[in-house]
Order: structure tokens, then sequence, then C-alpha cells
């Protein structure tokens, strides 16, 4: 006797109203979103992380902007990952750094690091003006695995956090904040070859980095972990050449798996 499986909800994708670029001035964004939820909610973030979509909440995302492709979702094959030698510095920098994985908790001591750090850097954002119930539900609201690094230094506590995705083939960095007066430490560079080097341990082949933008000064670093992979119409293609553009690097390399 066969056992009775209830009907897939189905799917449903939104597409958002127009608003300003907030990586390429004069432009207009536009977003698909999807929510995560329910028993599968794991497997479908799966699904939509391979297909370049990024999670905020219990929401997926992912740029449909007309007449622009500058956010491509940018990925590390971390077996073949090679630091250069800036990268090698950075890490060698921030050796003496304590690194703890914690639960997807907010707590008072990280929400007054990421204030400093937005009033810091990016005081004109909407960002800048979350409180810490804001703060709580970014880091809370998660219906799939996450997990949280807190980085500290022995003689100033608490100086990076990251909040990252657990996916079943990598891990995804959502979101990662500063203390303020460190950039020369570069410790988002350095959050990143953690994650690198913790995915290894893990046994996962992938970090997902979110979208690189060739065109933001913000979002342009990503491209200097090598080898990436970029994700050019529906497949994942190796990442040749920063200085040009996914669709020219879509013509030059065949297609691989992911």
């Amino acid at each position: 006797m066969s056992s009775y499986r209830p009907p897939r909800r189905p799917q449903f994708f939104y597409t958002t109203a127009p608003l300003p670029c907030p990586y390429v001035a004069g432009r207009t964004e536009r977003k698909v979103v999807t929510e995560i939820t329910g028993p599968d909610a794991d497997a479908l973030h799966d699904r939509l992380s391979r297909a370049g979509f990024r999670r905020s909440h219990n929401i997926a995302y992912a740029p449909v902007c007309p007449a622009c492709q500058a956010c491509v979702p940018i990925r590390i094959p971390v077996k073949t990952f090679q630091p250069d030698r800036t990268l090698r510095k950075i890490a060698r920098a921030n050796a003496g750094m304590e690194s703890f994985l914690v639960s997807p908790r907010a707590t008072p001591e990280q929400f007054q690091l990421f204030h400093r750090y937005q009033q810091m850097r990016h005081g004109d954002g909407d960002m800048a003006t979350m409180g810490y119930y804001d703060y709580r539900a970014m880091i809370e609201d998660t219906p799939i695995q996450t997990m949280i690094v807190e980085y500290r230094d022995p003689d100033q506590g608490l100086i990076s956090v990251c909040l990252v995705d657990h996916l079943a083939d990598g891990l995804s960095a959502v979101y990662s904040y500063f203390a303020p007066g460190l950039e020369k430490r570069s410790l988002g560079t350095y959050a990143v070859l953690w994650l690198i080097e913790h995915a290894k341990q893990l046994g996962l082949p992938y970090v997902y980095l979110g979208y690189w933008v060739p065109e933001s000064r913000k979002m342009a670093y990503k491209s200097r972990f090598r080898p990436a992979e970029v994700l050019v119409q529906g497949a994942w293609r190796p990442l040749i050449d920063a200085d040009r553009t996914p669709m020219e690097q879509a013509a030059l390399v065949p297609e691989t798996a992911g």
C-alpha cells in the first residue's frame, strides 16, 4: 500500500517596485523575491542559492533589473583557492585573533559594534537607523541553518562579526561588519579567508559571496579571491579576467558543473 503524500505547496515569486540602485549611481533596482518557509526550507534555499539568490530574513531575492546585469553571483571553490601575497599578508596580520562559532542570537555587544560600523561606514544608508530589535530580526529571523562567527582580539575584544548560512554545498556569507578604525587589518577580507578554511574543514566545496559588482567599489573586491566562479546565463563558469564583463567571459569559457 502506498503512503499518501500531500501535494507540494506552489512556490510564488514576486517582483519588487523599482528603487534607486544602491551600487551604481543613476540606475534602477528591481528584485524577484520568494518566501523561504516550511519543512523543505533548507532544500529550497540550497536550490535558490545555486541559482544566484541571496537570503534576507525569510526571503530569498535576486536582481532582475531592466537593461542591467551589473550584479553577478560569485562563489569560491575552496579546493582550488590560492591566496595571493596580499591575502596571505592579511591572514598573518590577523593570526592572533580568536574565532567563535555561536548560534544566531543577537547580543547587545554585537549590536554596539554593528551600530558603530554603520555610523562610520554607511551613515547615510537605511541600516544606519536600525535599532536593536531591527538588528535582532536580521540575525534571528532565519528559517534555515545559520550561524554567527565572532572574531575577538585578545586586547580589544569583539572586533568583527559574520552572519553565515550553511548550505548543502557550502557556506554563504550573508553579512559582516567590523570595528571602525581597523581598516588596515582588512577584517572583512579576513572573514572570507576564514570561511574558506572552515568550509575546507567541513568538506564543503564552495563559499558563496553574494554579488560581485565590478562597477561598484564596495563590491568589486570579491574578484580578488581566485580562482572564483560566476553565474552567467544560468551556468557557473570560471572567472577568467576581472576586466572583462560577465557576458564577454561567457563567450570565452565552457560551462562548469554546479
